[in-house]
């Protein structure tokens, strides 16, 4: 009887620790950023690979991503650096597209750019906001 009891506890153990380290891998996985008109993920040690991607959730786990974007319609920039309670870095113009550089405590890592730390980039040229971290690769 004892044995039985004990095999039991153990195996409710078991799928108790399975249960938790799948709930973290899931939170790893979670996509940083809501959907949007389109999602990327970057992959490799320079990010130099962009998948796009439909179910950003299940490809982060396909593709050990380093980074993500995102792209919305219209001008969301102030909605997302405040989700993300993000303070500006600095920001800068060229080519009529506004780039914003912020850092926030909710996400994680950053890299430098100027003597500033900065983990989400948002860009904006009136019809479109891309957001990405810990910056936008590629183009927009």
């Amino acid at each position: 009887m004892k044995t039985t009891l004990q095999t039991l506890k153990n195996a409710a153990i078991l799928c108790l620790c399975l249960a938790g380290a799948l709930f973290a891998v899931l939170l790893w996985a979670s996509p940083v950023f809501e959907r949007g008109v389109s999602y990327e993920l970057y992959t490799g040690s320079s990010s130099s690979l962009v998948v796009q991607t439909e179910r950003p959730a299940l490809d982060k786990l396909r593709y050990a991503a380093v980074g993500e974007s995102v792209r919305y319609e219209g001008d969301c920039a102030r909605e997302i650096a405040a989700r993300f309670r993000a303070k500006l870095a600095f920001t800068e113009e060229c080519c009529g597209v506004t780039n914003y550089y912020f850092y926030s405590p909710l996400l994680g890592g950053c890299v430098e750019i100027g003597g500033h730390a900065v983990n989400l980039h948002i860009a904006v040229d009136g019809g479109m906001t891309a957001a990405g971290t810990p910056l936008i690769f590629g183009g927009f």
